[in-house]
């Protein structure tokens, strides 16, 4: 724990190396990118279905290609949205997960300073 509060005034050279050393986790970003690229196959998803329904609109002049289009429409796009509201409780799940193991880092390093601090006043013997 003690090479993170050494590094930290040294630059770029410090935040490499913590990035190599699992000092500084970088899931945090990942994740957010990873998120976003998610909901980007979704809204392909989404477009495939508004095509896929005017596909089944077009395919035959009448009123049964009508009506068998707009179920499968609302239907897809009911599901995208259930896609989407999975995926961001996906991504949050792991974004929580790793603010905790920030938080348990803190709390450790903050039990180690005043587990220091109170050695030091009581002097190595007791």
């Amino acid at each position: 724990m003690a090479p993170a509060k050494k590094s930290k005034g040294r630059g770029s050279s410090a935040l490499f190396w913590d990035l190599l050393t699992f000092d500084r986790l970088v899931t945090g970003p990942v994740i957010h990118l990873i998120y976003w690229a998610g909901l980007g196959v979704v809204a392909l998803f989404a477009f495939s279905v508004v095509g896929a329904a005017v596909g089944l609109a077009l395919k035959e002049r009448g009123v049964a290609s009508l009506l068998l289009a707009f179920p499968v429409l609302i239907a897809g796009l009911l599901v995208a949205a259930g896609l989407v509201l999975l995926w961001r409780a996906f991504c949050e799940f792991y974004v929580a997960v790793f603010r905790i193991s920030e938080d348990l880092r803190a709390l450790r390093q903050a039990n180690d300073a005043d587990h220091a601090v109170a050695t030091s006043v009581r002097g190595p013997g007791g």
